[in-house]
C-alpha cells in the first residue's frame, strides 16, 4: 500500500505537470505582438501610398490609422484611404468623409483626381 507521503508526491508532480502543460499553451502576449509586427513590413502599400501624398501633394497631411490613411488639410478630414485587394476598387462614404479603396498603390494622377474629387 502507498503511504500517505507518496500519495502528496504524486498529487503535486500531477499539479507541476499539469501547470506546465497549460503554461506550454496559454498564449503570450509580448511574443505574438513581436511576432505580429514581424509579420507586417514597414515599407507596405499604405506606407508607399502615404509617401506618394508627402511628397507630391505637401498640403495635405497623412496620418496612418491602422489599416487606412486619413487625409487631411488645415485640420479638416478629406479623405480615408485604404488598400484591400479582396474589395473592388471603389469610393464610398463614411458620414461625411469619402473612403476611398485601392487595390494596389494608386498612380500620382489617380490620387490625385480622388483627392481632387474628396473635396
Amino acid at each position: 500500500m502507498i503511504d500517505g507521503i507518496w500519495w502528496l508526491v504524486i498529487l503535486m508532480a500531477v499539479i507541476v505537470g499539469l501547470w506546465f502543460f497549460a503554461k506550454s499553451r496559454a498564449p503570450n502576449n509580448l511574443h505574438d505582438t513581436k511576432s505580429r509586427d514581424k509579420k507586417k513590413p514597414i515599407n507596405d502599400a499604405l506606407q508607399k501610398t502615404a509617401e506618394m501624398i508627402k511628397q507630391y501633394f505637401p498640403d495635405y497631411r497623412v496620418t496612418r490609422k491602422g489599416s487606412h490613411l486619413l487625409v487631411t488639410r488645415q485640420n479638416i478630414k478629406i479623405a480615408m484611404i485604404t488598400i484591400d485587394p479582396k474589395l473592388a476598387a471603389s469610393q464610398r462614404r463614411l458620414g461625411d468623409i469619402p473612403v476611398i479603396n485601392y487595390q494596389r498603390v494608386p498612380s500620382r494622377a489617380q490620387l490625385d483626381a480622388n483627392l481632387q474629387e474628396a473635396e
